[in-house]
This record gives C-alpha cells, structure tokens and sequence, in this order.
C-alpha cells in the first residue's frame, strides 16, 4: 500500500473518532478490510487512495442495502454500476451512509438510524435525503460520497454543509442498483469539498460517451436571476446572500438578465402534491404496506397516501409539466443557467420535528422542479450568513453539465496559497502553479514555528514542518492566488510525503501552504538556518 494511501484511511477512521457522529453510517467497514483492499490498488490509477461513502440505497457487494429500513435490506452480490466504476479507478469505500428513508424527504431526520446533524451546527437538520454522505464529506471523513436526487437531495445536503453537490443530467450517470424513489427522476450525485474534486469524481461514474452540450450563442456567460419577490420568503439575510451571488457572476463578467420564475414555482407543488409521488408506491409500497415497526411515520404516511390516486390523475399532470417545461425553457431563452437559492432558509431539528411536513416542503421550493424538466444542476457553497453556510444552486439544460461546473467556478474566490520551495519564482516547478491559473500576490514569511528540511530526494525538494513553540524559525514563502479548480488539481497532483495543510504567516493569519509529513524527515537535512529554500539553494 502506498504510503500516503495508509496516511489518508488511518486520518479517516481517527477523524470517525474524533468527531463521533454515528448516525452518518448505516454499514462502517473496518479500518484493517479497507486496508487490506488498498494493498492491492495500483498507485497510478486516478482516484487511487480517495476515499468515498455511498448512500445506503446504492448496492455494495456484500454489504445490506437498507435504503434506511433495516427490516428491507439485502445483501446484493455485485456492486451497483456507479460504485463499481469508482473503484476500477481506484477509490476506496469506507461504508454506507444514513438516509431519509426510502430517499423520502429533504431534511435528514427520517430514518431509525437516527437523524443526521449539521456538520457545522448539530441543532440543525443536516438536509436530505443524502444526509449521512453530505456530512462525511462536510466532515473530511471521506474525500466525496454519494448520493441520490429526486427532489434536491443531492443538493439540499450540499448547501446546508457547505459543500458541492452535482446532480447531473438523468441517465448521465447509471441508476442501476439503486434502490428507486421515483425512478423516472432519480438521478445519482457526487458530494465533494471542492469543485474539481467533485467533477472528477463525477468524470468516473459516468456511462460510456456523454451526448454533446447544447450549442450557445458566442459570449459571456448569461445567467438568469429572479427577482427577490418571486424568490418568496427566505431566513433572515439570505435575500441578501443571494443577490450578492449574483453580482460576483456579474463581477465575473457574465451578463445577468432577468427570468419569470413561475413555470418553475408551479412545477414544484406537483412532485408530492400531483400524482408523481405515486411512482413511490410502485417502488417501495408493497413493502410498507406490510407495515413493520421500523417504518418512519411520515415516510410511510407519503407513501401509502400515493396508493389510490388514479391513472388519470397521472396523465393529466404530465401534460401540465410538459406545458410548464416548455414555459420555463422559453424564459430561460439563451441562458446559459439560471441562479437560485439552494433552499430558502436552514431549519433546526426541534423545527422539523414539530412541523415535519410543512419543513420538508419548503426546502423543495427551489429543488423540486429540476428533474420534472430534466435539467441538470450544480450547488455550491455561496457564503456564510450568521455562521452557517449558505449556497446557490445553478440549473441548465440537460448534458450543459460541464458548462454548469465552469460557470459554478465563477462564484469561488481565488485561494491565497503559501509556497516555501520548489514552487517559488524561478525554481523548476513555479511553471506547474502558473499553468493551473495562478498570479503572485505578495513574499512574506511564516511565523517562527517551523523548521525547514532539504529531503534525500531527487531532485532535492524542501519539508516545511510546524514545530513546538520556541523550537523554530521564520521561513521566506510566497504567497500566490490559485483559482480553486487549480487548487483541486494541484493537490491531486503532490507526491508523497507532501501534502497541503494550514500555514500560519508572520502576520498571524493561516492560509494553505505546502508542507511535509514528519515521518519523512528521516536522513533529512536541517536548512532553517539559512531561512529559505532559495538562501540554501544559493549558499
């Protein structure tokens, strides 16, 4: 096993421990299996030591698929497609995660598992029904997780933990081995910290050759926003949030251009109130109709509910969404994408527990319309208000996915980032920091805490390590602005024992920076003394 993949699964199961949610894991595997598993995985393949979580309704090879019913599972044989492709390429499943039951809700509390807290405030909901995946992934647990999406429940979680959730074009990703909520919307999502990191999770799951993207019109970017009022009642300062989204595409040199959002306001009242939800019932009904005592209540209320709604009540709400598709695609015109709030506002778990009906329905406001118009849509961390995260979900045509992603990238500042080495201007490595978009900003020094080393590699390369106070020394670094797909494919690129961690300057404040791992100080030389990489470089 390589090094650094032993490194990332012993952090893993420590940070499990540390911060002790076990209401995020239906099925954990051992720490020694996953192991085992990694001393065969070959180095060199893409995600080779990612590791990543699947929601408890897709299939993994010998462990119970629940969809967070303990009384429904079995124990399938075969991987489902999409987790099978992510492991060909290398990455590691630690487990499956907890769930709204029967991918029945968008809040996180509905399963016998326990309801799955905010990673960033634990008195509020998590978002579902991808509950148990968002908060792995909010948590650093897992490197990216998977999800499902019917109604938002790939992006809900997503924005409720500040995160990025992908829910891609229907039938982009395989849906076989999936247990269905409504299997004509379902859609498989990829949860990941960073952007890059979630499109290239997302690039391994995908089947075979992707339909090309709708042609545009030349130009910048055209984003379509709503005006506050049609957005409706929101928490406090997320009216503001949102506009503020908005400006940074606009200050980022996309064309803003105002939408009539009611095409999308009335398909959203049909998912659960029309005769949609009945495809609930064809998936699970049955089963709930044996009425076992592990059944949420309100899960099992929606589901039995869809049993005696008439076919014809079906078919003229299909028709209603095909006229309401057609309205809103004719609004969107040209628009590369249209920007909305994830959700409008982040409920506590004492608020869904005393109104869980009304709670669920609004944070589909925004959500639900996605997959009754088979779009795609990326959301993605916009902000914080009053100290929770706030996101903005962009939504465009089907196979606009890429697109999405680009336009998505636009809302996310450029990472300031520390280099002590290689990296510097002028040493053989700054062209790979200048090719991934990066811009000097500034030279300055670390605060003196840390040691630097000249490690026994080839070519010589330095280790910046943090050291016990009064045990070291300032450091020359540069500070460098790298755009945050450059960040992700900067990591994804570092060998062995580098790594990217928290650097804090002369100044007092931490950014990201290169670093070492202690145990490769062995045989190193110690060059803090000479107080930086060039200084030794030099002498």
């Amino acid at each position: 096993m390589h090094p650094a993949t032993a490194h990332r699964i012993a952090a893993a199961y420590a940070r499990i421990a540390a911060t002790n949610r076990p209401e995020i894991w239906i099925t954990l595997r051992p720490q020694a299996e996953v192991e085992a598993e990694a001393k065969a995985i070959d180095p060199q393949l893409p995600l080779a030591g990612r590791l990543f979580a699947a929601k408890g309704n897709i299939d993994v090879a010998g462990l119970p698929t629940t969809a967070g019913c303990p009384s429904y599972a079995y124990t399938p044989q075969t991987d489902a497609p999409v987790v099978a492709s992510l492991r060909a390429a290398g990455a590691l499943l630690i487990g499956t995660t907890n769930l709204d039951q029967f991918a029945t809700g968008l809040v996180g509390t509905r399963s016998p598992y326990g309801a799955v807290r905010n990673a960033i405030d634990p008195t509020r909901v998590s978002g579902g029904s991808s509950s148990g995946s968002a908060v792995a992934t909010a948590l650093g647990i897992v490197d990216f997780a998977l999800g499902t999406d019917t109604a938002g429940s790939g992006r809900v979680p997503a924005a409720f933990n500040g995160i990025v959730g992908l829910k891609p074009t229907y039938d982009l990703v395989p849906a076989e081995g999936v247990v269905p909520a409504c299997a004509s919307l379902d859609c498989v999502t990829v949860f990941a910290r960073t952007l890059p990191e979630a499109e290239q999770a997302l690039a391994h799951m995908t089947s075979g050759p992707t339909t090309a993207a709708p042609p545009r019109r030349p130009g910048p970017y055209r984003i379509a926003i709503p005006s506050t009022t049609q957005l409706g009642e929101m928490d406090k300062g997320w009216p503001e949030a949102y506009e503020a989204a908005a400006l940074r595409l606009a200050a980022a040199g996309a064309e803003l251009r105002p939408i009539d959002l009611t095409p999308f306001t009335e398909a959203t009242a049909l998912l659960y109130e029309g005769a949609f939800v009945a495809e609930r019932y064809t998936a699970v009904g049955p089963f709930v109709d044996k009425d076992t005592p592990d059944l949420d209540p309100t899960v099992a209320a929606i589901v039995r509910r869809a049993r005696d709604i008439p076919a014809h009540r079906l078919f003229a709400d299909q028709a209603r969404i095909a006229a309401l598709r057609a309205q809103a695609l004719t609004a969107l015109g040209d628009a590369d994408a249209l920007l909305l709030p994830t959700a409008p506002g982040h409920p506590t778990l004492a608020e869904v527990a005393a109104e869980p009906f009304a709670a669920n329905a609004r944070l589909g406001r925004f959500t639900n319309s996605t997959n009754l118009f088979g779009l795609c849509a990326a959301a993605v961390p916009a902000g914080q208000v009053e100290g929770l995260p706030f996101g903005v979900m962009l939504i465009g045509p089907a196979h606009a996915d890429e697109r999405l992603a680009r336009i998505a990238a636009l809302l996310t500042p450029p990472t300031r980032i520390a280099v002590v080495g290689a990296h510097l201007t002028g040493e053989p490595l700054n062209p790979q920091l200048l090719s991934l978009g990066a811009h000097f900003d500034s030279t300055t020094t670390t605060s003196p805490h840390y040691r630097l080393y000249a490690l026994p590699t080839t070519p010589p390369k330095p280790g910046l390590v943090r050291t016990t106070p009064g045990d070291g020394a300032t450091v020359e670094a540069e500070l460098w602005n790298l755009p945050p797909e450059g960040l992700g494919a900067l990591v994804a690129s570092l060998p062995h024992p580098m790594a990217i961690g928290s650097v804090e300057l002369a100044d007092g404040t931490t950014v990201p920076g290169f670093l070492c791992e202690p145990s490769a100080l062995e045989g190193a030389k110690d060059i803090t003394a000479y107080g930086g990489w060039r200084a030794y470089r030099r002498g």
